[in-house]
């Protein structure tokens, strides 16, 4: 990219002029050969035309000698693999090595370490390669013999060192990973202040890990970053055991205690460790630190786990368990059953897996059972003289309760699935988070003494017939199926199990958004969302002016608070002129170090990096979900410990191949081997 404010360095002469490319200044960094003639617009090879000069090196002359406006990078790499540059850097070095012996002169050991073996590029390459895909690693050596077949230059011409073969492929990944995590420390150091996402995945053995992500924000532009930091084993324990686990993680990356300003539990174990205590034990060391529930990823609104003690809900899921397995692979042509089967593919759902199915939190499948009961219903009745199972599952499923549980069901988790979906916009307007939490709320409060939509017509649908020789007994029928257990001891059990339930599932909900945070965000969005201003000019006098000051009470270490009120009707005014700005950019404005505004309200710009590094967006929804799928992936091929994290930090921050610095990962392996060989003679 051309740095803001320059122009660029040259354009290149394609005859395509509808697409203009630049010279890239970074690209000198990478190939240290590479020269640029700013007044003529050229490229040119060093190595290339000192072999020209010196040494009459004929086969030299290419375009990198008379000078090329290519100004893609694939040229650079189809340069730096060809023939003509390879020969031309055995020239110099030959050259180099008569005129002055290595010994005792670092700066030619240095001149050769810098360059790039083409063989060891394509090695890297294609490891790289295989971790983006998830391709298992003992597919490394097969790939590069089919590369040979192909003629691959690279792997043909030249050999690549005792080091570069298949069986070293966990550490030329950990080499690649390093490369990435150190670009990831300057992103920290760099930010003024981080937001950190630890998720908390448990597998069929019971080991549990912690993935950790963090946001950053770029004082030069303004943008923030999404980063998988890694996944680390966690010991059983208790909230101080996550606490932990991510103070080593803060001090492996240097993240100061200062910096962290949101820490965001996107688990339900975790959620639960919240309430005892995980929090209050990285508040003490951070004093800025705020905790929220992940708002990008809404799936985990609604925890099966935390309303789990309710007693009825385990034989719930039991029950519709059963049908799912045993009507899953069910050959009829029922337009019901083959419903059945679509949810687990839509849903994605592995009856095959060991871990329990939460029935209760999956909208479909709890619609199909809904839509397909009265087929169920018959099916198992024709069934139950031969098959126990069905008469057993016929029996519970004729009850009034599950029925009508099922109603509550269909009332409920649709609210949280529309919660969700907000969370899943790129640009959330956190202006609404608050209102719409509270709506949920009140919501759910008002079906414990008015019942839901489907609850209440299922009630009004249903059938009375009295029963005969029982006065005051009535016979209910729902869709032609009498059902079973309607008597008033029964009615009045469940009216408790439908208080029990909604309450619980409403208080999950405030915990997971408390008003403390709730009133950070909504002042945040006060502040800085141009959308949320009055209308006209003369009403933003008293605007905002109560927010301010809560975000100025809590986070008065960092910012100035007499200077941010002083400054904040001028603020105000030029926020109410940039009306089209949404809530990101005008935060992006104050970040970004070179702009006036940053200059004229040095608290808002404070206070704005603080809003960007909130956990926020689809693309941390789409690492974390990316994440999980890795870790349970690669558990199955994988032993504990063995490299899993760095495939992790490939796959999900890795970017394009031709967007890495393979000389940097060169270095770094062939360091970490040679300390590794040093080591290991020592023992």
């Amino acid at each position: 990219m051309v740095p803001p404010g320059k122009k660029p360095a040259g354009e290149t002469s394609n005859s395509n002029k509808k697409c203009k490319r630049y010279f890239n200044e970074h690209w000198k960094e990478e190939f240290t050969w590479l020269e640029f003639d700013y007044e003529r617009k050229l490229m040119f090879c060093t190595e290339c035309r000192q072999a020209l000069v010196k040494n009459k090196h004929g086969k030299a002359e290419n375009a990198f000698t008379v000078g090329t406006d290519n100004f893609q990078r694939h040229a650079l790499l189809r340069h730096v693999t060809s023939g003509a540059h390879r020969q031309a850097l055995a020239v110099n070095r030959q050259q180099l090595a008569f005129d002055t012996p290595s010994a005792g002169h670092p700066e030619l050991r240095s001149l050769i370490k810098v360059e790039v073996n083409p063989a060891k590029v394509a090695v890297l390459t294609t490891v790289y390669w295989m971790a983006k895909e998830e391709m298992p690693d003992e597919k490394c050596s097969s790939l590069l013999s089919l590369q040979k077949f192909n003629l691959c230059q690279a792997l043909l011409a030249s050999e690549h060192s005792e080091f570069y073969h298949p069986g070293s492929v966990r550490e030329m990944q950990a080499a690649i990973a390093k490369v990435l995590h150190n670009e990831d420390r300057h992103r920290i150091k760099a930010s003024p202040f981080i937001g950190l996402v630890v998720d908390e995945t448990v597998d069929v053995l019971e080991h549990r890990s912690l993935a950790v992500f963090t946001t950053t924000v770029s004082p030069c532009n303004g943008q923030t970053s999404i980063t998988f930091l890694g996944s680390f084993e966690l010991p059983a324990g208790e909230a101080s055991t996550v606490a932990g686990k991510v103070g080593e993680v803060m001090r492996s990356f240097g993240i100061p205690s200062m910096k962290l300003t949101w820490l965001s539990a996107d688990s339900a174990s975790l959620v639960a460790e919240r309430l005892s205590g995980v929090g209050t034990a990285l508040g003490s060391l951070c004093p800025l630190l705020t905790e929220v529930h992940c708002l990008s990823h809404g799936t985990s609104l609604l925890l099966a786990e935390s309303i789990s003690t309710i007693e009825y809900l385990q034989k719930y899921e039991t029950t519709v368990d059963a049908v799912y397995r045993l009507y899953s692979s069910f050959q009829g042509e029922g337009e019901s059953l083959q419903e059945l089967r679509r949810v687990l593919d839509l849903c994605e759902i592995d009856l095959g897996s060991p871990k329990a199915i939460h029935w209760t939190s999956i909208f479909p499948a709890v619609e199909a059972i809904d839509s397909s009961w009265p087929t169920l219903v018959l099916l198992l009745e024709s069934q139950a003289e031969c098959s126990p199972v069905a008469r057993g599952l016929c029996e519970e499923l004729k009850k009034f309760q599950f029925v009508a549980f099922t109603k509550i069901l269909l009332d409920v988790l649709p609210i949280f699935q529309k919660l969700s979906r907000f969370f899943q916009i790129e640009d959330f307007d956190l202006s609404i988070l608050k209102p719409i939490v509270s709506a949920t709320a009140t919501t759910l409060q008002a079906q414990q003494s008015t019942s839901g939509q489907n609850l209440q017509e299922f009630l009004r649908e249903m059938n009375k017939h009295p029963q005969d020789g029982r006065e005051g007994e009535s016979r209910l029928y729902y869709k032609g199926v009498e059902l079973a257990n309607c008597s008033q001891v029964h009615l009045k059990h469940f009216e408790h199990l439908k208080d029990s339930y909604l309450e619980k599932v409403r208080g999950n909900l405030l915990d997971r958004f408390p008003s403390s945070v709730l009133e950070a965000i909504s002042s945040f969005s006060a502040i800085f969302n141009p959308k949320c201003y009055p209308q006209s000019l003369e009403d933003i006098g008293s605007y905002g002016v109560s927010e301010l000051n809560f975000l100025l009470r809590v986070y008065s270490r960092v910012v100035v608070s007499e200077r941010a009120l002083s400054d904040f009707p001028l603020f105000k005014r030029i926020v109410f002129s940039l009306s089209q700005l949404s809530f990101k950019d005008l935060c992006v404005k104050l970040v970004y170090s070179s702009s006036e505004m940053h200059e004229l309200f040095p608290d808002f710009a404070v206070l704005a990096a603080i809003a960007l590094a909130l956990p926020l967006g689809s693309v941390l929804a789409e690492k974390i979900r990316r994440g999980r799928e890795l870790l349970q992936r690669g558990r199955s091929r994988l032993a504990r410990d063995q490299g899993l994290s760095d495939l992790m930090k490939i796959a999900i921050d890795g970017p394009a191949i031709s967007e890495f610095n393979f000389a940097l990962a060169i270095e770094c392996y062939e360091s970490m081997r040679e300390s590794g060989f040093i080591v290991a003679q020592v023992k």
